[in-house]
């Protein structure tokens, strides 16, 4: 779309500045409908032009252009009185296909991005859901994070927490009445089965990470000690004596 224009009601506007200095809420605009033919061709060619396009704001671009009699284009403007300050909140510009937006609302934009505070703010959110903290993260030799559980111990987490979840579905009352003590204590046997089994994993789990832990401290692990039976003292015989 084209740089530099809007729409003030149903007239086109050809906005020379976006902000009035000391007046953030206004804006230096021109209504080209009204200008002569030769002026009118000018400035659009003007506005069009590279300069125009690349300009921040259309008057540093048009300072620099000259109408067909040879005036300088922004001193012209002023001279003939057709430079208006307006609310920039009534000027609406497109700066894509199929969207608006209010010239205030798009000053407000260009400023935050100006002054990097919209980069700063995705940079912090960023940070916080990540964590970041400088640091690589280390990865063992499967790809897993150091000191992180593996997937078994993922899924056997995510078990135990959708235990009672579990237990519900399969504890449903028939459609003929309640569940009798025999069904209750079947199922609660089940449920302690799998926690143990998942216990079992979780403390496997947890020995493999100790070692691992061990050799990246070089801790070496004392062979365990084996513990012999006391010989049982021998009883006298009776009949010795």
């Amino acid at each position: 779309m084209l740089k530099h224009i809007g729409k003030q009601g149903d007239r086109k506007v050809a906005i020379i500045f976006r902000e009035v200095p000391g007046e953030e809420h206004m804006a230096l605009v021109s209504y080209p409908d009204l200008m002569k033919m030769e002026m009118h061709d000018a400035l659009m060619q003007a506005i069009e032009s590279p300069e125009g396009q690349q300009s921040n704001n259309l008057g540093e671009a048009i300072h620099s252009k000259l109408f067909p009699d040879g005036r300088q284009m922004l001193a012209a403007l002023h001279a003939e009185g057709m430079l208006k300050k307006v609310q920039a909140e009534t000027v609406t510009v497109t700066p894509a296909q199929n969207a608006t937006v209010r010239l205030d609302e798009m000053n407000q934009i260009i400023r935050e991005m100006e002054s990097g505070a919209d980069a700063a703010k995705k940079l912090a959110e960023l940070d916080a859901d990540s964590g970041y903290t400088g640091k690589a993260i280390r990865k063992d030799d499967y790809g897993r994070e150091v000191g992180s559980p593996n997937e078994s111990v993922q899924r056997g987490a995510a078990t135990v927490a959708g235990s009672d979840a579990d237990l519900a579905t399969r504890a449903q009352a028939p459609q003929n009445g309640a569940l009798d003590d025999g069904a209750i204590a079947n199922n609660m046997k089940a449920q302690a089965d799998r926690m143990a089994a998942e216990a079992k994993g979780l403390l496997a789990e947890s020995e493999r990470m100790i070692k691992e832990a061990n050799e990246m401290l070089g801790i070496k692990e004392e062979p365990k000690k084996t513990r012999g039976r006391k010989p049982k003292a021998k009883v006298a015989d009776a009949s010795a004596n």
